[in-house]
């Protein structure tokens, strides 16, 4: 079962998650967030566009079958609030709230300046990450990164941020807001670039707002920059931005990462 597949899957409310996408010991989390975002779309297919989400993963989702339970908390006549949890041997793995609204009227506007796309190479100038079975995340295999500035995960550097490109290696037949949300999870935490070997790492809560359209060819190269604010007692707490290659910011991810190491 592909990833268009298991999206497609997920709209019944009944999850599968195909071997193959894990990270670590769970199943890697912009799927997870996928998924649940399908579910919602299902229960919900004329709320307004997506404009965040946000994602706990309380507990790692296996491959195999689990299902999502959704609640609307509101439908309002311009913005739509809605949870959904998805649930695993009954317990819940990962809840996740989304807010929808409908473009309004305004006479403000607020020029991204502190957000502009960072001077890139051109993507297909850069090798993509490599997956090497038993060594890198199984979900490599399906996503494509490359990295334009940072270092590469345990490297024992002292950059703490990451600049590249990001799209899936097998090019869906469509692109919307659940693959977006499935591909911008993609990036391994930036602090792990500091650590000289591979230790246990794992994001607690996410954090995706949405600033534009993310509807693109299914090829697209998705430019990705991340910051890290602080790390700390065996946390970090990130900062990103995801550009269309047109230039524009169409999302703000953030992150509370566990770093065990």
């Amino acid at each position: 079962m592909d990833l268009q597949e298991m999206l497609d899957r997920a709209g019944t409310g009944t999850l599968h998650v195909e071997e193959g996408w894990g990270q670590g010991r769970a199943t890697y989390g912009g799927l997870v967030a996928g998924l649940a975002l399908a579910a919602l779309r299902a229960e919900l297919p004329d709320a307004p566009p997506l404009r965040h989400l946000m994602v706990s993963f309380v507990a790692p989702l296996a491959p195999g079958s689990a299902r999502a339970e959704v609640t609307t908390l509101r439908r309002g006549k311009n913005a739509t609030q809605a949870q959904a949890h998805v649930v695993q041997d009954g317990q819940v793995v990962a809840a996740v709230l989304a807010a929808f609204g409908r473009e309004r009227a305004s006479t403000i506007s607020v020029p991204h300046e502190s957000g502009a796309m960072p001077t890139l190479p051109e993507p297909e100038t850069i090798e993509p990450f490599p997956h090497v079975p038993g060594a890198s995340p199984d979900f490599f295999q399906h996503v494509e990164m490359r990295l334009a500035d940072g270092g590469f995960p345990y490297t024992g550097v002292d950059t703490s941020h990451l600049h590249g490109f990001m799209r899936f290696r097998e090019a869906p037949p469509v692109f919307d807001e659940r693959h977006f949300v499935s591909l911008a999870d993609a990036w391994p935490p930036a602090v792990i670039q500091m650590l000289s070997q591979p230790a246990p790492g794992s994001s607690l809560t996410w954090s995706l707002e949405i600033t534009d359209d993310v509807a693109a060819e299914p090829d697209t190269h998705w430019a990705y920059a991340v910051r890290t604010d602080r790390a700390e007692g065996g946390y970090a707490h990130t900062d990103a931005r995801i550009w269309h290659p047109d230039g524009r910011l169409v999302a703000i991810s953030r992150q509370t990462v566990a770093v065990f190491g």
